[in-house]
């Protein structure tokens, strides 16, 4: 059990968390005093474990003590343990809200009223504070972001602070906008190799690729490559990351015209393995044009797919039983099936911007969306909390609304981890190449 002059501590990180006026320097100055800088290293271990993941950087400003502290290997162990104890009682996530990332604890557990609480903005960088994210990506507790203007992205661990950037190559292509992935190379069981796909469909109607690596070795090169591919996949479709490898729904690239009912369509896997996209893997579904197709993972073990027809407005869920970049089979029935317009009347979730993840225990479903009020023009940002039974809560995400595209909300599953970002360095020369 903490004393009072511990407990001012944990307040007070967070206060500095959750977004308060108050600057930095007032803060810890408020809760910083001799005494709290004298505690012992397992007193000040007890302070420290309980704070969350949003505090690492302002506990390692405060003095060396605390900084070497809470990047020690035991503790870094416990905090981490405490961290996924915390995520069994509330899932934990990141949320893309107006171009800043939050942290944010939902809760969905049975006999309580479901609740999305901001736990705090994840502030890694500098640097992230004047830039716009107009994409974010999770893997094995990295956060892959990408600026606005497309010219750069950042890999960072949010646990550890580590962090690298990279300058993006140049468009040469006619390419309008990029796909984005975050995966690994699992080596062995305690080294994963970890890099970042970016590709887009050039004006050829061929797909240019390029392999970006987190930590390379001294043979690592970005080289661009272009593939022809019988799938197409919307720019602004989301992959799901799962097992090291990013999935995205994809549709049958077909001649023009033809009848929408007749184009087939499934998943399309990237392996970071080998480097490649996988053949086509089948859906529960068969989807039209204008209908909702939207995927998250499941724990990353299972992939969850979530359909809604344009017309009928029922959405339905689905959740794999088994899943690989070769094969895929899935649960004999949806996991969530529901008439959305009792609901939320005749509203489709966006086709570009709906998100949503899962608890497959508890058969509720969390959808991020956009949302026009009925007394006004501006979107909304909200969430909807869809459970069976008919249980169902709306929440409003704030953050201000706008009609701007590519400004719609976004949530992924976190937990953090020790995954480890080298320093970047000269970027080697890239070459063209084509694809064997």
């Amino acid at each position: 059990m903490i004393g009072p002059a511990s407990a001012r501590v944990v307040w007070g990180f967070s206060r500095l968390q959750i977004g308060r006026r108050d600057t930095t320097e007032n803060i810890l100055s408020d809760i910083i005093d001799p005494m709290l800088s004298d505690l012992t290293r397992d007193l000040a271990e007890e302070v420290l474990i309980r704070l969350p993941v949003t505090s690492n950087r302002a506990v390692r400003s405060v003095c060396k003590k605390w900084n070497s502290l809470s990047k020690g290997r035991g503790f870094t162990k416990k905090h981490l343990a405490r961290a996924k104890a915390a995520a069994a009682r509330e899932s934990m996530v990141v949320m893309r809200i107006s171009h800043r990332l939050y942290l944010m604890s939902i809760n969905l557990h049975k006999g309580v009223d479901a609740c999305i609480n901001r736990q705090g903005k994840l502030i890694s960088l500098d640097d992230l504070n004047r830039v716009d994210i107009y994409q974010v990506y999770h893997c094995d507790g990295l956060l892959l972001c990408v600026t606005i203007d497309e010219t750069r992205l950042v890999v960072w661990n949010p646990y550890t602070g580590q962090n690298r950037w990279f300058k993006l190559l140049p468009d040469s292509y006619g390419i309008c906008r990029y796909n984005y992935a975050i995966g690994y190379d699992e080596i062995s069981k305690s080294r994963r190799k970890y890099k970042v796909l970016r590709f887009g469909l050039t004006c050829h109607e061929n797909v240019r690729c390029e392999v970006y690596y987190i930590n390379p070795s001294k043979d690592d090169t970005t080289m661009p490559i272009t593939i022809n591919t019988e799938w197409d996949i919307e720019f602004y479709a989301r992959g799901a990351s799962l097992n090291g490898n990013t999935y995205w729904f994809a549709q049958q690239l077909l001649p023009h015209p033809v009848d929408i009912s007749e184009v087939p369509d499934y998943l399309i896997c990237y392996d970071f393995t080998t480097e490649r996209f996988g053949q086509p893997l089948s859906l529960p579904f068969h989807s039209y044009a204008e209908d909702t197709v939207s995927l998250s993972s499941v724990r990353d073990e299972q992939l969850a797919v979530l359909y809604q027809h344009q017309f009928t407005l029922r959405m339905e869920i689905w959740i794999t039983t088994k899943i690989d970049p070769q094969v895929v089979s899935w649960s004999k029935f949806y996991m969530l099936a529901v008439d959305m317009e009792p609901l939320i009347g005749q509203h489709q979730f966006d086709v570009a911007f709906a998100s949503f993840f899962v608890d497959e225990e508890k058969k509720v479903a969390v959808v991020l969306d956009l949302a026009r009020p009925d007394s006004g023009s501006s979107l909304e940002r909200v969430a909807y909390i869809v459970g069976e039974d008919g249980y169902f809560k709306k929440e409003d995400l704030k953050g201000g609304g706008s009609d701007k595209i590519y400004h719609g909300p976004h949530v992924c599953s976190f937990v953090p981890s020790l995954a480890q970002i080298k320093p970047g360095g000269k970027r080697k020369k890239s070459h063209f190449v084509k694809y064997p």
